[in-house]
C-alpha cells in the first residue's frame, strides 16, 4: 500500500472552504484512503478498526 495521499477533491459549494478549518486540521478524501476498495482496516494504539463505505455513500467505522 502506498503512503502517498491523493489530492483532496473539491468541496461542494455549500461546504465552508478549508481556510475556515483550524490550522491543525487536515482534509483527506475517503477515496484516497479506500483506494477503490469498500473497506479499510486502521490500526490505532494497537487496536484495529474497520472503515467501510456503504452502497448509499456513507462511512461506518467499527471496532
Amino acid at each position: 500500500m502506498s503512503t502517498a495521499l491523493a489530492p483532496a477533491l473539491p468541496l461542494p459549494r455549500n461546504v465552508p472552504a478549508a481556510a475556515s478549518l483550524p490550522a491543525s486540521e487536515t482534509i483527506v478524501s475517503s477515496r484516497s484512503l479506500l483506494g477503490g476498495a469498500s473497506t479499510l482496516v486502521i490500526e490505532h494504539q494497537g487496536m484495529h478498526y474497520t472503515l467501510r463505505a456503504t452502497r448509499n455513500g456513507k462511512l461506518i467505522l467499527t471496532k
